[in-house]
């Protein structure tokens, strides 16, 4: 059995640019990796199915699953006959903006690299998980990227200024496709200033970071989802030095200079939301497995 960590992601941005001929949005977006993770273990079988298992009802075990769907798109262009059982340790919330099954599909694609003998580069594997899913790429590479496309042109970017990140998901899920359906670009106003984010991030500059986040769609997950604006007000209330919502939502994430703070807002915001984290940015690239 090989075990791949799957890290979680977060938004430092994410500005929608227009809509695409075909059919996507152009994002530009910049995405770091956080210390929170699902564990996937990779076993090879004697057939050649591919079986997701896990322990979570929320996951599902078929087709339908990112990590399974990496597992075919690496089978089917390199002829492996060979299957694989895919087990899912859970610790990402699921359906909470924060790419946990696009970074399982990632440490599928990586660990399976290794596993099937394949020996193929990272950027190889990073235009593979574009097939599967638009966070993929990013989550392949892991650490700090400007993407941009649909996600998958990625952009490495030194790691941002060491601080803690308390994350708060309130119990609901939020479709992507309808926040994105939801989303009217002639009479969005605000949008994240991507060049003072990239050059904060150069600087190490913590108080230029917290300036500069910004999310586009958070407007419209706020409009059809209240619960998230009332967690967004709480911890900033609590003293998060900069908040903003993750991807499509309905996560919410803190950025804060100091632990002792940090465990202030954790404690908090437990009485708003039952899943609550206080984990650091992580920022650093992926290894090859």
């Amino acid at each position: 059995m090989l075990y791949v960590k799957a890290p979680a992601k977060i938004n430092l941005t994410l500005d929608v640019l227009h809509k695409r001929p075909d059919g996507y949005h152009e994002v530009e977006m910049v995405m770091t990796t956080v210390d929170l993770a699902d564990r996937i273990g990779l076993e090879l079988r004697d057939d050649e199915e591919i079986v997701i298992l896990s322990a979570d009802r929320f996951v599902p075990d078929d087709h339908r699953n990112l990590a399974y769907q990496a597992a075919k798109v690496l089978k089917d262009a390199y002829n492996i006959k060979q299957g694989v059982s895919i087990s899912i340790d859970k610790e990402i919330p699921i359906a909470a903006g924060l790419a946990g099954g696009s970074s399982d599909a990632a440490a599928t694609l990586r660990g399976l690299n290794e596993l099937w003998n394949l020996n193929l580069s990272i950027d190889t594997l990073a235009e593979l998980g574009a097939k599967v899913g638009s966070d993929v790429s990013f989550c392949v590479y892991g650490g700090t990227a400007l993407a941009k496309g649909r996600g998958e042109k990625i952009q490495e970017l030194s790691s941002p200024p060491a601080c803690w990140v308390v994350l708060a998901k309130p119990s609901i899920g939020v479709s992507t496709a309808e926040v994105y359906g939801g989303l009217k670009l002639d009479e969005t106003v605000e949008h994240p200033n991507t060049a003072a984010m990239l050059q904060a991030i150069e600087e190490g500059s913590f108080s230029k970071m917290c300036d500069s986040i910004g999310n586009v769609l958070e407007s419209v997950t706020l409009n059809m989802h209240p619960e998230v604006a009332i967690i967004k007000e709480q911890m900033k209330r609590f003293g998060a030095d900069a908040v903003l919502m993750s991807g499509s939502g309905p996560t919410v994430f803190g950025l804060v200079e100091h632990e002792a703070r940090a465990a202030r807002i954790y404690n908090g915001l437990k009485g708003f939301c039952e899943e609550v984290y206080t984990i650091r940015l992580v920022g650093e690239r992926n290894a090859l497995v």
